[in-house]
C-alpha cells in the first residue's frame, strides 16, 4: 500500500474534520463549496426566483444544486463539466470538455438563444503539481469562462468566477473591467484561508 504524504494526511485530516464537509452531507450537499455560493449569493443576491444561469466547472454539482433551488420554478440552470453529474431536478446538464469547439456549440445550442443573467464558474484544471502551469491552465479556463459570460450575459449580467492569485490575476481583473461596470473581490469562510483562490464578481455587464 502507498505511504501518504504528510501533506495529504494533512489534507485528510482537515477534510475528515472539517465543519463544512459534516455540514455538507448532513444537508445533502454535494460538496462544501456549496457553502461558498451561498454566502456570496447573500451578500450580493446573485440569484433569485426566475434566474437564468450557466454553471461552468458544475460537477459533483453543489453548486448547481444551490442555483437550481434558489432559482425556483420559473428559473433555469444550464450546466457544463467535463467530468461525469449525477441528475439534478431542474438543471440541464451537458459532459465534455468547455475548451472544445464543439461541446461549446452543444451547450449553446442547449441555451437556444437565451441571454442568461448569470454566469457562475468553479472551474479548475486537473492539477499537475507544477505551479506555473497549474496558475497557466487555470487562467487560460478563466479566460474561456469570461468570453462566455461576454457573448451570453445579457445586458447587466453578472459573472462569478474562481481564480488564484498569482501571475496572470491582474491581467484577468483589468480583463473582467473591460466587460462589468464593476469587478469585486469575494473569500468566502468556506474557502479554505491557505488557499490561495478567490473569486471575482463582475456585475453590470456592459
Amino acid at each position: 500500500m502507498a505511504v501518504r504524504s504528510k501533506s495529504s494526511k494533512a489534507w485528510l485530516s482537515e477534510h475528515v474534520n472539517d465543519h463544512y464537509v459534516h455540514k455538507a452531507q448532513k444537508d445533502g450537499y454535494r460538496a462544501r463549496a456549496a457553502y461558498k455560493l451561498l454566502e456570496i449569493n447573500e451578500k450580493d443576491k446573485l440569484i433569485k426566483p426566475g434566474t437564468v444561469l450557466a454553471d461552468l466547472g458544475s460537477a459533483p454539482g453543489s453548486w448547481s444544486q444551490v442555483a437550481a433551488k434558489l432559482v425556483g420554478e420559473n428559473g433555469r440552470v444550464f450546466a457544463l463539466d467535463i467530468l461525469p453529474m449525477d441528475d439534478i431536478a431542474g438543471v440541464s446538464f451537458i459532459q465534455g470538455d468547455f475548451r472544445e469547439e464543439s461541446v461549446l456549440a452543444e451547450f449553446e445550442s442547449l441555451l437556444d438563444g437565451r441571454p442568461l443573467d448569470l454566469v457562475i464558474c468553479d472551474m479548475a484544471p486537473n492539477m499537475s503539481g507544477n505551479a506555473v502551469t497549474d496558475q497557466a491552465r487555470s487562467f487560460y479556463l478563466c479566460e474561456l469562462a469570461l468570453d462566455f459570460a461576454a457573448s451570453h450575459l445579457k445586458s447587466g449580467g453578472s459573472f462569478l468566477v474562481k481564480v488564484f492569485q498569482g501571475a496572470g490575476y491582474q491581467e484577468y481583473m483589468a480583463a473582467m473591467r473591460d466587460v462589468f461596470a464593476t469587478v469585486q473581490t469575494r473569500k468566502p469562510d468556506a474557502s479554505r484561508n491557505r488557499s490561495s483562490e478567490i473569486y471575482l464578481l463582475g456585475r453590470n455587464k456592459r
